[in-house]
């Protein structure tokens, strides 16, 4: 059983939100899948950990490489539900601080839209020791691109109650780099974007983010005006039935030394 300490925020607003999660959370472009094959070297016969895999969103992006596919989830109702989706694949509960894995026993180990939560000296340690000689560590992480300006004043409405919930967008993830246990971190980038009904790809994408799935429903009801407000006001959202959001994935990998 996982006993360490996970973030407020993805304690109590993934245990609310799970099923929220799964349907408003984009996926990823399909150049991910070749990153997967040729940079990150995935195939079958390779063991790849997919580390805080939530409800599994990643997960089927890793399966397709034919590799075995370990997943670990602290929070109870994520992990139940990437088992439920996933029943081929083994679902651990555990956290970057405490695998619960051999040493040297994995290929590669991938954190997608979840590094920001564990960036620290000791979960590298601890990926470090799980992978094999040459193994690879992947970030990967899917991100609004605030470029577009409607994208932007959603984000304003989300950043603004983020209190101290850790963030990719901040970069404060990458202060733990360099490590010694790593080579430098190599960057790629891809565009795509997340389409479907605004419900889903704008409010249910808010609503699954921890920190406004832990408010009081008084909370998430200011949101949902504010965003309401938002779409009424844009012409590029108000009155369409399907919208979509244009998204940035960002994808990191670096190799384990020693």
């Amino acid at each position: 059983m996982n006993d360490q300490p996970i973030h407020h925020a993805a304690a109590d607003g993934y245990t609310l939100a799970a099923d929220t999660y799964v349907r408003g959370r984009p996926g990823y472009p399909p150049e991910l899948a070749p990153w997967l094959h040729q940079v990150l070297g995935l195939q079958a016969g390779r063991v790849v950990v997919d580390l805080g895999a939530g409800t599994g969103k990643f997960t089927s992006r890793l399966l397709a490489t034919g590799a075995q596919v370990i997943a670990v989830e602290p929070v109870a109702p994520m992990r139940a539900r990437l088992a439920q989706a996933q029943p081929q694949v083994q679902v651990l509960d555990g956290s970057a601080q405490a695998l619960p894995l051999r040493d040297a026993s994995v290929d590669v180990v991938v954190c997608a839209q979840a590094f920001h939560w564990f960036a620290t000296h000791e979960a590298l340690d601890e990926i470090h020791r799980v992978l094999k000689p040459g193994g690879q560590l992947a970030l990967v992480w899917n991100q609004r691109d605030a470029r577009v300006p409607w994208v932007a004043r959603l984000d304003g409405i989300v950043n603004a109650l983020q209190g101290d919930t850790p963030r990719y967008y901040t970069g404060a993830w990458r202060e733990v780099f360099p490590h010694p246990g790593f080579g430098p971190l190599q960057e790629e980038h891809f565009s795509h974007g997340h389409h479907g009904p605004v419900e889903d790809v704008i409010f249910n994408r808010v609503r699954s983010t921890s920190f406004i799935a832990a408010l009081p429903q008084a909370g998430r009801e200011a949101v949902d005006r504010q965003i309401a407000a938002l779409i009424a006001s844009e012409p590029q959202l108000r009155d369409k039935a399907e919208v979509t959001v244009p998204y940035e994935t960002a994808a990191f990998h670096a190799l384990k030394l020693g």
